[in-house]
């Protein structure tokens, strides 16, 4: 009985490692940039499964040829397909880690925002509090926020709902606190929103 069939099955068997390790570390890719965004503050699930893929795919058709010469450097006695498609397994774990310290890289961005927010509407609450009529320091807590100036500057404002109303401020981050916090007129947010757009 010839031995090459079974020699061959059993590379086949060992290599065949692309597919499997696609699909799986594509599902990581997905959670990954949906947990660990790679810009802004969020993602949703399903871009991070389409960038995973189309970076994998990419990545493949690219390197696993070239990766797939030097695993048989490595391993002469590799057929060249199983080597290839090591290298791709291997591509495609790379890509995923990419990603992961991508969004860890990016992750104190995300932090820093968050942290810059709070204390953008911190400063309003207290602005709006102690200027604001009555009406609009019932709910303190559904302030209306929009950034106009990446995490610097803030338009945040107070509803009225007897009066159907906004009390506006402004909020610099980059002021001291004493200095850092404006009147800015009645308009809702959405109507300021669309002059800038």
């Amino acid at each position: 009985m010839d031995a090459a069939p079974l020699i061959r099955m059993r590379w086949r068997l060992r290599g065949a490692w692309l597919w499997p390790s696609f699909v799986v570390l594509s599902l990581a890719d997905a959670t990954i940039v949906n947990n660990l965004p790679l810009s802004g503050d969020s993602e949703s699930w399903v871009s991070g499964l389409l960038l995973g893929a189309v970076l994998s795919l990419i990545a493949i058709v690219l390197g696993s040829a070239p990766l797939g010469r030097v695993v048989r450097r490595v391993r002469p006695d590799m057929p060249r397909l199983v080597a290839r498609n090591y290298a791709g397994a291997l591509i495609t774990l790379a890509v995923t880690l990419a990603l992961l310290a991508g969004g860890l890289a990016h992750q104190h961005v995300v932090s820093s925002d968050g942290a810059a927010l709070q204390d953008a509407t911190a400063r309003a609450e207290s602005y709006i509090g102690t200027h604001a009529p009555a009406g609009y320091q019932r709910d303190l807590r559904r302030l209306n926020v929009y950034q106009l100036q990446g995490v610097v500057i803030y338009r945040i404002c107070a509803a009225d709902p007897a009066q159907a109303r906004q009390y506006c401020v402004i909020v610099n981050e980059g002021q001291p606190f004493a200095r850092s916090v404006h009147y800015a007129g009645a308009e809702p947010n959405w109507l300021v929103a669309e002059g800038t757009n």
